[in-house]
């Protein structure tokens, strides 16, 4: 049941035009660009409560509270996304305390739930940019994140927290930005791409871009590319979530497709939950944004995208502005696997950067961030300078 008391309204910035395009950090740029972000809490008068949330690859900007509509979303702002994504996790009295607490979430550059994507009108031509709209980079998404927070008057952030995707954008934001932040949160994140995990995207691009109503990226005259965007879909939520945890919900759900497809017959339960899955993706994202997300995440090394020279280049302005870390681990993750985090931890301990790194115990894989608060919420109200024993609704 959604709360309407506490409604909230999504913002908007705008940067650049065609007179002074928005430059992307590897040359590319585009003529103006649009950030849908939402806010939470009171700045206070010196401006140093503030927290940067970085959402995951498909989620919003849309963290707490009940929005039932964006501003140029249309159908794509489905129902199921009302209510913020994050919300045993932050709000009054919460782990993220908004009485104590200002709070700024943006919807990535690329995206499409308001911020400027490949489904926005590209002013040139006057149709939506589609295959024309450049590729992207964590670092463009950390460099935007830095003209909202600046936009909103805000010279260094209490913290910057990022799940999963996120949490690359949150450590590039650290190394790119320094002396904009103090305390810095990856969850269930990485430093570098693993080889398996590009091929898993891999896959996911190959599915989408195989759909005979891809065409390139521009679809948005006829039919979406849903066949391959739900195809996308199910080869990542395997990664998302537990298998043991999808064997669970499968048995359970009551939503069993049984149809045919060219010639198979779909009768196996789990098969069954994961097509399920994919349709109802495809009715709240759009293919070329996931595109956009996917590659940025598939080309990920934290030395590269820092533009620094070494490890030790990249982590040194972290050291001279005495950033303190937060590094969360899923025993259970198959996204990105504990050993990723670990070799985060290992950087910055040999790089005398403070650190402190929680291994969270969960049957519920990479998906635990979204759904298990009590296990996060006591060392998150801690690094965050509160007392934990106060945070409500630990479990």
């Amino acid at each position: 049941m959604a709360d309407l008391t506490n409604r909230v309204e999504t913002k908007f910035l705008e940067f650049g035009s065609a007179e002074q395009p928005y430059e992307l950090a590897f040359g590319e740029s585009l003529p103006g660009i649009r950030v849908a972000y939402e806010t939470w809490g009171e700045l206070n008068e010196d401006k140093s409560n503030a927290i940067l949330l970085c959402h995951a690859l498909s989620g919003s900007h849309h963290a707490w509270g009940y929005n039932p509509e964006i501003e140029g979303v249309g159908e794509l702002w489905q129902e199921e996304m009302h209510q913020g994504w994050w919300e045993e996790f932050m709000g009054p009295g919460k782990a993220i305390d908004t009485n104590k607490y200002f709070v700024v979430c943006a919807n990535y550059l690329g995206g499409c739930y308001g911020t400027t994507g490949p489904r926005s009108i590209n002013p040139v031509t006057g149709k939506p940019y589609g295959s024309q709209f450049p590729h992207l980079t964590i670092a463009d998404q950390a460099d935007m994140m830095a003209r909202v927070i600046g936009a909103l008057g805000i010279e260094q952030l209490h913290a910057a927290i990022g799940p999963s995707v996120g949490g690359l954008i949150t450590l590039t934001f650290a190394t790119r930005h320094a002396e904009k932040v103090r305390t810095v949160i990856p969850l269930c994140s990485g430093f570098k791409t693993t080889v398996l995990n590009r091929l898993i995207l891999f896959e996911q691009i190959l599915a989408i871009e195989n759909d005979r109503n891809f065409n390139g990226g521009d679809y948005y005259e006829g039919t979406a590319p849903d066949y391959g965007l739900a195809l996308a879909r199910m080869i990542s939520h395997k990664t998302f979530v537990h298998l043991d945890a999808i064997e669970r919900r499968a048995r359970n759900d009551v939503r069993q497709d049984t149809e045919t497809l060219a010639w198979y017959q779909v009768r196996d339960t789990f098969q069954s939950y994961m097509l399920h899955q994919g349709k109802k993706f495809v009715k709240r994202f759009d293919a070329n944004t996931y595109l956009r997300i996917i590659d940025m995440w598939s080309r990920y090394d934290a030395v590269e995208t820092g533009k620094a020279s070494s490890v030790e280049a990249l982590l040194k302005p972290c050291r001279e502005h005495n950033h303190k870390f937060l590094v969360f681990s899923i025993d259970s993750d198959f996204c990105f696997y504990p050993e990723e985090q670990a070799e985060l931890v290992g950087h910055l301990e040999k790089n005398d950067v403070e650190c402190m790194h929680i291994t969270v115990h969960s049957d519920k894989g990479h998906d635990s961030f979204l759904l298990e608060p009590h296990l996060y919420a006591p060392h998150l109200a801690y690094v965050l300078g509160q007392d934990a024993s106060s945070v409500s609704q630990l479990g």
